[in-house]
Parts: structure tokens; sequence; C-alpha cells
């Protein structure tokens, strides 16, 4: 995988050193090249930035996801314990007025895990919704990055074949890389 930095820095010295040939062309479409590299640079960076917080919240939805199992796995043992309570208490045992106060502890425990698996669920679908985001960002940032990516490929093509046409399109597709990249913030 390369650095996308250390990219942005080997097209602008290249760029400034096709600059330096006195061509007014060659300077601008290097200036070009200079530009797109740093926002390739910049797209490629959010992109993996914006991938890993995909990652990391998917991760954190999952533990979430867990302890809400956990809670209502919890909130079922609570129950069949104290149904066996309530039977014991109707059969009419020496110990019913005991296992009626544990059929009360027992309620309460049931709640808290109730509130609890509650809880971590909304935890859960919260991190969910933030991990889509990211990843939502992460294509279109990809998308961003390929476009200058290619429209820095055109504009060396532009250097070596000295048509225009291919820096202007070189420039579209930069501007197209532009939009998707504000899209990816402006979206979500």
């Amino acid at each position: 995988m390369s650095d996308p930095a250390l990219e942005a820095h080997e097209h602008a010295e290249h760029a400034e050193h096709a600059a330096h040939t006195g061509d007014p062309f060659i300077a601008r479409v290097s200036l070009t090249i200079a530009v797109l590299a740093v926002m390739a640079a910049a797209a490629s960076g959010l992109e993996t930035l914006e991938g890993g917080g995909a990652i990391t919240q998917s991760s954190e939805a999952v533990l979430a996801q867990d302890k809400a199992t956990d809670s209502w796995n919890e909130y079922q043992a609570d129950s069949l314990k104290r149904h066996m309570y309530e039977i014991a208490t109707v059969t009419g045992t020496a110990r019913a007025a005991d296992y009626a106060r544990e059929i009360g502890k027992d309620r309460q425990a049931q709640d808290k895990a109730r509130d609890k698996a509650v809880e971590a669920e909304k935890d859960r679908d919260r991190l969910m919704k933030a991990s889509a985001a990211h990843e939502e960002r992460h294509h279109w940032l990809t998308g961003a990055a390929i476009l200058i990516e290619i429209g820095i490929a055109l504009s060396t093509v532009a250097i070596i074949t000295r048509k225009s046409a291919f820096w202007f399109f070189a420039i579209g597709l930069g501007c197209a890389g532009t939009a998707l990249f504000a899209a990816a913030y402006l979206l979500n």
C-alpha cells in the first residue's frame, strides 16, 4: 500500500521540475498535477480514516449487542426462577413466605436486566448508524480519490502529448473528484 502524502510530495516535485522547462503550458499542467496530488492525498487519507471508523463502530456495535444478549438471558433466567417460586408458593409449602419475597426480588432483577438490555440495544443501533455513515463517506472518498488520480495521469499525458484536451479532461476529473470529496461530508 502506498503513502498518499509521499505520493503527493513526489507529484509536486515532478511538477516543479517540469515547470522549470519554461513552457507555460507545461507549467500550468504541472501546477494542476501538484494541486490534484494534494487533493488525492487528502481524499486517500480521509478514506482510510473513515474505513477505520466504520470498522471500529461496527465492532463496538457487536459488543453492545453481546451486552444486550447477556441482559436478555439474565432476564429470562430471572423469569424462570420467578415462575418456579410462584409454583412453589401455590403448592403451600412451609417456605411460601420466603418464596414470595424471592418473587419480588426476581421481578426487580428482571426490570434491571430489561433496562440494561434495552439500553444496550439503543447503543448498538446508534453505533451501527455511525458505522454506516463512516462506510458511506469511505465510498464517496474512494470515488473522489480515483477520479483525482486519473486526473493526475491525464495531466501527465497532456505534458507528454502537449495536447490541452487531456489537461482540460484532467481538470474536469479533478473537479468531479472534489465534488465527491465534498459530498462525502455534506450528504452524511
